[in-house]
C-alpha cells in the first residue's frame, strides 16, 4: 500500500508544481528581471560585469519548470511516506483530513517559521562571500522547526490524556511558539539587502516566494487526501465518497 500511496503522493506533486511553476512564471520571473537589471547596473558601475552562461529565457522557462517540477514530486514523494506513517498511528481523522492537517503543519514548520528568520530574497540580495552560511542556517532552521513541532505534537498527546485533547494541544502549541520564538531570538539575524535596492520589488518577490509554497502544500494537501481516500476506500471494500 505504501507504494501505491507514494506514486499518488507522487502525482500530487506534478499537479502542484504546474501549478507553482504558472504562478512563478507569471508573477515571480518579473521581480527576477528587476532584481538582475539591479545587479548588472551594480556590477557595470563597480567595473565587475560578467558575461551571461545561462540566457533568462532558459533560466525563466526549461530551467524554472525543471526545478520546480523536480521538487515538487520530490516533495509530494516525502508527503506521501508521512501520511503513510501517521494515519492510522496517530491519526484517526479521514484520509482527507489527516492529508490537509500534514499539509498545515509542514508548511508552518518547513516554510513559514523558517522564512520569519530568513525570508526568500532575490538576485541582488546577499553577498556570495555569506551564500555558505546562509544556506546553513536556513536549513538549520527548518530542522530544529520541524524537531519541534514533532515534539510538540508528542507532547500534545501526552497531554491530552490527562488535561483533553484541546486543553493537550493548546499547552503543547504554546510551548512550541515559546521554544521557537526563542530560536528565532538566538539565531543571528541576516541582513545584506543593498541600500538602494528597490523595497516594493523585495517584499513583491518575498510574498510571492510565499504564495509559491501555498500553492504547493495547499495543492498536495487536497489532491493527495482525495487521492488517498479514493485508493484507501478501494482497498477497504468502502464506497468513495466522492465520484
Amino acid at each position: 500500500m505504501v507504494g501505491n500511496l507514494l506514486l499518488r503522493g507522487m502525482l500530487a506533486g506534478l499537479m502542484a508544481g504546474i501549478l507553482v511553476f504558472a504562478f512563478a512564471h507569471m508573477f515571480g520571473e518579473p521581480l527576477v528581471d528587476a532584481a538582475i537589471a539591479f545587479e548588472e547596473a551594480s556590477a557595470q558601475a563597480a567595473g565587475e560585469a560578467e558575461p551571461e552562461i545561462v540566457s533568462r529565457a532558459t533560466q525563466a522557462g526549461l530551467g524554472l519548470f525543471t526545478g520546480v517540477m523536480a521538487y515538487s514530486v520530490a516533495v509530494g514523494g516525502l508527503f506521501a511516506l508521512a501520511f503513510a506513517f501517521v494515519q492510522g498511528r496517530f491519526s484517526s481523522l479521514s484520509p482527507r483530513g489527516t492529508s490537509a492537517v500534514i499539509a498545515i503543519a509542514a508548511f508552518v514548520a518547513v516554510v513559514l517559521v523558517p522564512g520569519v528568520k530568513y525570508p526568500a530574497n532575490p538576485p541582488a540580495v546577499g553577498t556570495p562571500d555569506t551564500i555558505g552560511a546562509r544556506t546553513e542556517l536556513f536549513f538549520l532552521m527548518i530542522v530544529v522547526s520541524l524537531a519541534a513541532l514533532i515534539a510538540a505534537v508528542a507532547l500534545s498527546r501526552r497531554l491530552s490524556e490527562r488535561f483533553g485533547l484541546w486543553n493537550g494541544a493548546i499547552i503543547a502549541g504554546v510551548v512550541y511558539l515559546v521554544f521557537i520564538g526563542l530560536v528565532l531570538y538566538l539565531l543571528p539575524p541576516i541582513n545584506e539587502v543593498p541600500e538602494n535596492f528597490s523595497a516594493m520589488v523585495l517584499w513583491r518577490f518575498r510574498t510571492t516566494s510565499l504564495g509559491m509554497h501555498v500553492i504547493l502544500w495547499a495543492t498536495l494537501g487536497l489532491a493527495f487526501g482525495a487521492l488517498a481516500e479514493k485508493r484507501l476506500a478501494v482497498k477497504s471494500g468502502l464506497r468513495p465518497a466522492f465520484r
